[in-house]
């Protein structure tokens, strides 16, 4: 019996060792995809000077086949950061086919699997389309309702009603369609996207989340004892639909009576003055801490330091801290998206309906009492540990290689019918 690994080509935009968000998971995905198939991964030629050392220290990755590619400078000046990110990214698609047409067919790879960014509203290469298509996990298809966005600045309200026009004009969206049509696998981040694919090609969506447990390095594990302060922290890009201000105001409420908590808020982004200013109204200034970016370095020890995490992102997003809290053994309140949270039950977690706006945050602030209670953060992050051991990286990987396996062998059955 042969033992070949069947080759597969993997875009991934955003790929890169040692980092957190999307960037990360991408990463995860290369590596546990490896391990089961030989893969040619294509990425920004940016990330080229942390690979190549990584692998070099990595010998039993050094079979995966790198690929890298960006416009010159003098193209990209305008592109900064995450600013002018979609722009550019759907540029790169673009520009990038042609190397994509060329390495598939040099090396004689009929599966093509669009992995980051994992959004549905963004392109993918229109030659990867027409082979065998895996695209995600995806997502891009959950709005905010506008009794929260009526609280965001100007700029993120017109965002959120963009999203919500674009959403609706999905039957007039050609590329959406298109997509649909030719994916053989579409892996949908929430029920939401899922429910949103035309029902004709629905069959072959599937719920499958892109982030998983990740082992940590050392013993980060904490307990507080009874009387001492408490910890809590949320993490994310400062974006308006993340939640930041559902947490603040409902910590605001338990800390009135509770002075011995503290909140710890990890990242920046565009709507960290609106969010200073809710502190400052709210005379949380001394209860609230803000800590801008911080290095992975930084932000495990945050983690480890927290007695409780907090995920109030109002659709999927800032999910790797929501694992990375199992992991921990950290307890975790989060809101209910339709996708990663149903990897989290009450036993070892808080996960709340996203309902009306008001009713968010007095859940959230009965969450967040309950968790002053040292004896229910221990039982219940300890219960978070041990679940975690089910939801590794290990185990998503082997759950990809069946769910792959399954759909090739359908594929090629059905082909061979036809014949």
């Amino acid at each position: 019996m042969s033992t070949e690994k069947r080759k597969i080509f993997v875009s991934a935009y955003a790929c890169e060792p040692g980092l957190g968000s999307e960037i990360g998971v991408g990463w995860h995905w290369v590596l546990e995809m490896s391990k089961h198939f030989e893969l040619w991964v294509l990425t920004r030629e940016s990330n080229r000077s942390t690979i190549e050392p990584w692998i070099a220290e990595h010998a039993e990755f050094s079979g995966i086949h790198f690929l890298y590619f960006d416009l010159p400078k003098w193209a990209r000046f305008w592109k900064k950061g995450m600013r002018g990110v979609r722009t550019y990214y759907n540029i790169w698609q673009v520009c990038t086919n042609r190397i994509v047409k060329s390495t598939m067919r040099e090396n004689d790879i009929k599966v093509f699997h669009h992995l980051t960014y994992g959004n549905v509203l963004w392109k993918v290469s229109s030659y990867g389309q027409k082979q065998f298509f895996v695209w995600g996990p995806v997502g891009g298809l959950e709005t905010i309702p506008a009794e929260y966005s009526n609280h965001y600045a100007r700029k993120s309200r017109l965002i959120e009603w963009v999203r919500r026009m674009a959403v609706k004009a999905l039957p007039l969206n050609f590329g959406f369609k298109k997509r649909c049509r030719r994916a053989d696998l579409i892996l949908c981040k929430t029920e939401i996207t899922r429910d949103l694919i035309p029902a004709k090609h629905r069959e072959r969506a599937v719920l499958f989340t892109d982030v998983a447990v990740e082992k940590q390095p050392a013993a980060t594990t904490t307990s507080n004892k009874s009387g001492e302060r408490v910890e809590f922290i949320t993490v994310g890009r400062l974006d308006a639909w993340r939640g930041f201000d559902l947490v603040i105001e409902s910590f605001a409420r338990v800390a009135k009576t509770h002075k011995n908590m503290h909140l710890t808020i990890v990242g920046k982004g565009a709507d960290k003055q609106r969010l200073c200013d809710i502190v400052e109204k709210l005379g949380m200034q001394e209860q609230v801490t803000f800590t801008g970016k911080v290095s992975m370095d930084e932000y495990y020890s945050l983690l480890a330091n927290a007695d409780v995490v907090v995920n109030a992102s109002l659709k999927e997003g800032a999910v790797t801290v929501s694992f990375d809290s199992m992991a921990m053994g950290k307890p975790l309140i989060c809101l209910d998206t339709t996708g990663y949270t149903r990897y989290f039950s009450n036993e070892y977690a808080v996960v709340i309906p996203r309902t009306g706006r008001e009713e968010v945050v007095a859940n959230l602030a009965a969450a967040m009492e309950r968790m002053t209670n040292a004896d229910v953060r221990r039982s219940i992050g300890e219960k978070a540990k041990n679940a975690g051991a089910q939801f590794s990286w290990e185990a998503r990987g082997e759950e990809f290689k069946e769910l792959l396996k399954s759909k090739l062998y359908i594929y090629n059955y059905a082909k061979n019918e036809k014949l």
